[in-house]
């Protein structure tokens, strides 16, 4: 898979920063991991990094060649059954931005 470092402009970025509830760690981690495998497997996916600290602040930004391919994902029924056990169970406040990746680069070692 192309990884978005590999690429230096031209795809998507969604953000989605979160604050976790104390609720079913386990069943969140099982959904999470689940998502994360479907979104793989969706036309125009480029990657995903995530990241959360103890008190349960996380962000997680997934990376996608179109607006098209975002609109798909967010529609896809796994994925909305996911949002809604969010909204009541996982999260405390959410916020999600899409933004168009003007350039980009790194450095691996």
């Amino acid at each position: 898979m192309e990884t978005p470092l590999n690429r230096s402009s031209g795809y998507y970025a969604v953000i989605f920063s979160s604050e976790r509830t104390e609720q079913d760690e386990k069943s969140y981690s099982d959904m999470a991991e689940l998502m994360e495998t479907m979104a793989a497997t969706m036309p125009g996916f480029l990657g995903i990094e995530s990241a959360r600290n103890d008190d349960g602040f996380g962000i997680t930004v997934s990376y996608w060649e179109t607006e098209e391919a975002i609109a798909n994902w967010k529609k896809n029924v796994d994925h909305i059954e996911a949002q809604n056990l969010g909204r009541s169970d996982w999260y405390k406040d959410y916020s999600v931005r899409v933004a168009k990746v003007e350039r980009a680069y790194g450095m691996k070692k």
